[in-house]
């Protein structure tokens, strides 16, 4: 699935085509995906003008003077943008066509799954971090209000594993599976350790190994497991990087040791027990 490097890689790819721009038409080629498409999208929207993009967490967010369309990939979802009369697809669900000074554009989104998600938030409807899917979630990882002092402080009475701990989202957001197990290596903290047994100093280390991490993953487009690609249809490389995720049995890059796997909360963990304590 997607992870937030993802996401802002595709933000970034996305947002010189279609800020600032015209909305001509949108195009619907079924009902919905996860969940229905917003009924009057495209009356809401045509005519309007974009304004800028941003993501939150895993959403990527396309703001207008009305309201925000929230965007999200799911598990095999991607945007491209392309060029007008490109024909679609079987899997091409969703087509934003926007026009400006440089003519007109097709922001369309790819989802062969069909788990990802197009919602409309009208600003009538209060603030975004309103919304259902957004008023729940924790603070971003690469802004200035994450920190070690913030995980040490929210952890206290939190027994459980600290990768489960983080890829809950309440207290920070969009540090999926991958870079979870990536940024732990870095910290040098065991997944299995229980959230509320780690001081300090460890938590600030562990933050900035999570920012460093994803930020690092951004800067190479992001990893390309099966389905992902940027809007170019180019794939991301941190995967070349790895030090533990799905490097079962290969040893570490650090110590040599074997790196394990093990389930957690139904999804796969790898680690080095010698480097991990």
């Amino acid at each position: 699935m997607p992870e937030l490097p993802e996401v802002e890689v595709t933000r970034r790819g996305v947002a010189p085509h279609i800020e600032g721009r015209a909305v001509r038409a949108v195009v619907l080629r079924r009902d919905g995906l996860r969940w229905p498409f917003p009924a009057a999208l495209g009356e809401q929207l045509s005519g309007q003008t974009i304004g800028l993009t941003g993501r939150r967490g895993k959403y990527l967010l396309i703001h207008f003077q009305h309201g925000t369309l929230i965007i999200h990939l799911g598990m095999s979802g991607h945007l491209r943008v392309l060029p007008p009369g490109t024909e679609a697809l079987k899997h091409d669900h969703f087509d934003l066509v926007v026009s400006g000074d440089d003519g007109e554009q097709v922001l369309r989104l790819t989802d062969p799954r069909r788990f990802g998600a197009v919602l409309w938030h009208d600003l009538a409807d209060g603030p975004l971090d309103t919304h259902a899917l957004l008023r729940g979630l924790g603070v971003e990882p690469l802004e200035g209000a994450f920190t070690g002092q913030l995980l040490f402080e929210k952890t206290r009475n939190r027994g459980t594993n600290i990768k489960q701990v983080l890829l809950a989202g309440d207290i920070v957001v969009g540090v999926g599976n991958i870079y979870c197990s990536e940024s732990l290596f870095r910290a040098g903290i065991n997944p299995k350790t229980p959230a509320k047994r780690i001081g300090l100093a460890r938590y600030e280390k562990l933050a900035q190994a999570i920012r460093d991490v994803l930020a690092e993953a951004i800067i190479q487009g992001g990893s390309t497991l099966r389905d992902f690609i940027n809007v170019n249809g180019q794939s991301g490389y941190f995967q070349q990087t790895y030090f533990t995720y799905n490097r079962t049995g290969k040893p570490c890059r650090v110590c040599g040791a074997p790196i394990r796997q093990i389930v957690q909360g139904q999804r796969s963990t790898f680690y080095c027990v010698h480097c991990q304590k």
